[in-house]
């Protein structure tokens, strides 16, 4: 039940000064970071957390949590209009953002973007508001089995998302699982592909690989033609107004989405990228154009961005309640929240119950900043896509490079960004899937690390993964997405000749 008078506190103390100066300095911040390739959140909130030393607490988690707020909607800023995702959790928007840009549609896709992110934030606020004591209770029913189970159920999402021959499919994810295995083991210390080279002992770092596949393969794209990214028109077609009648016309895929984001937000290690995946894969199986999908499709970018954007109220829950990191970003904030003498766990839904109300407070009201902000700089950020390649390739490589060397300060992680930038372009020219490149290697150390986890738990035996309702009902939706493709044309058959009869 949600206390009432606490949460008009939080209310006032999040509109309070200088707290709300803060609060809209933040969401730009993060926007910012989000659009820089390689920043992402937990660069940009470990960039800025030693400058909230001066702040009361309140002011400086208001304003930590307004700037992680940022990072998720502005990653899709480059995605759209470059193919180069500012943060992980945004590689699945540029899956159809980009495609409306080169159709000359960036506007459009950057309002879907700026809508659909708002309204996934000001969801997910509200009903972790309204529903915090039952959601804790939820986070709590996942263990390492389910963390294993979630893992494989979003590699089966393969046979959904991905485009092309099966066995291209197959072969694109297991690839991306097999890059993940690079480094030391998760359970073990035995090295494994580093070649000696103590710069991949902690593995291929992902958004290293992910600023290549995406950012440095697209530039090499670009580099065989000339002009500007829109080829078809000006880049700048389309309207503000077409754009919300866009985000109007998919409700559904936008609440559904935002579910799917609060939900596998709310498990701890998933992350927006996770989620957004799993979004795009059931936007498109549940679409009535599914054709259109990898060409443009608005519901995809409406499906990502309200998902990704969900994720951040999904992600604190385990954060405040156990100190577990729901994501990288949230990994950080825990440092901040340590900083400032806030300890996560039950002080934070006792003494400073305050602070928790604020935090979602803040969030519903970056979700209405963002729309505000978003649709008032969208006409300026589609002149980008007008800039002649001949600028654009060589200012976004040296982005990509710089980024990668930001991550870890070693240039092992720029030899990462320009091999898997060769990889990546290879893929697209011979119609390999990068979305199951993705999702093996987002997903493969997830699945690998909780399945030797379960087996020791269980001895070694597989009926850990069957023991308990939840687990068998993540077995089933499997099962059910691998097998449903080849079953729809018999169900399809079967429910003609009942409707006939």
């Amino acid at each position: 039940m949600v206390a009432i008078g606490i949460l008009i506190d939080a209310i006032q103390t999040t509109f309070g000064w200088p707290t709300v100066l803060f609060l809209l300095l933040g969401v730009v911040i993060g926007m910012i970071g989000g659009a820089l390739p390689g920043v992402g959140g937990a660069l940009t909130l470990a960039i800025i957390t030693p400058f909230t030393l001066q702040f009361e607490s309140t002011t400086a988690i208001v304003f930590l949590i307004s700037a992680y707020n940022g990072v998720m909607y502005g990653g899709s800023i480059s995605s759209i209009l470059f193919n180069v995702p500012g943060s992980a959790s945004a590689a699945a928007t540029s899956l159809e953002g980009y495609p409306m840009t080169k159709q000359g549609r960036a506007v459009d896709a950057l309002t879907i973007s700026a809508i659909a992110s708002g309204i996934g934030d000001i969801l997910g606020a509200l009903v972790i508001i309204l529903l915090l004591p039952v959601m804790v209770s939820i986070v709590l029913l996942f263990g390492t089995p389910e963390y294993f189970l979630i893992a494989v159920f979003g590699l089966s999402l393969i046979i959904v998302v991905s485009e092309g021959t099966f066995l291209k499919d197959v072969m694109a994810g297991g690839f991306g699982a097999l890059i993940a295995t690079v480094g030391i083991a998760p359970m073990s210390p035995t090295p494994r592909y580093t070649l000696g080279h103590f710069g991949l002992y902690d593995g291929v770092n992902f958004v290293a690989a992910l600023i290549g596949i995406f950012a440095v393969s697209e530039m090499l794209r670009l580099s065989r033609f000339e002009g500007s990214i829109s080829k078809e028109s000006t880049g700048l077609d389309g309207s503000v107004t077409s754009g919300i009648q866009n985000v109007a016309s998919n409700i559904v895929a936008l609440v559904k989405s935002s579910a799917i984001g609060l939900g596998v937000g709310a498990i701890p290690g998933s992350g927006g990228s996770v989620a957004t995946f799993i979004a795009y894969g059931e936007a498109k199986r549940s679409s009535d154009s599914p054709d259109a999908f990898g060409h443009g499709a608005e519901e995809g970018v409406v499906a990502t961005e309200s998902a990704n954007n969900a994720t951040v109220s999904g992600a604190l829950i385990p954060t405040l309640t156990f100190g577990i990191p729901g994501s990288t970003t949230t990994a950080v904030l825990i440092g901040a929240l340590l900083l400032h003498g806030l300890r996560p766990g039950p002080k934070l839904f006792g003494d400073e119950i305050k602070l928790t109300y604020s935090i979602f407070v803040t969030i519903l009201i970056c979700g209405i900043l963002i729309m505000a902000i978003g649709l008032l700089a969208i006409r300026w950020m589609g002149y980008i896509t007008t800039i002649n390649t001949d600028l654009i390739i060589p200012a976004i490589i040296v982005l990509s490079v710089l980024g990668a060397f930001s991550l870890n300060g070693n240039y092992t992680d720029v030899f990462v960004v320009l091999v898997m930038g060769a990889i990546g372009y290879l893929m697209n020219a011979h119609g390999y899937s990068i979305i199951a490149l993705l999702l093996g290697l987002i997903l493969g150390p997830i699945a690998e690390e909780n399945l030797y986890r379960s087996l020791q738990l269980s001895g070694g035996n597989f009926d850990i993964f069957v023991a308990s309702p939840l687990r068998i009902i993540l077995v089933v939706m499997t099962v059910l997405v691998i097998v449903g493709p080849y079953l729809q044309p018999a169900i399809d058959v079967l429910w003609k000749n009942i409707s006939e009869q």
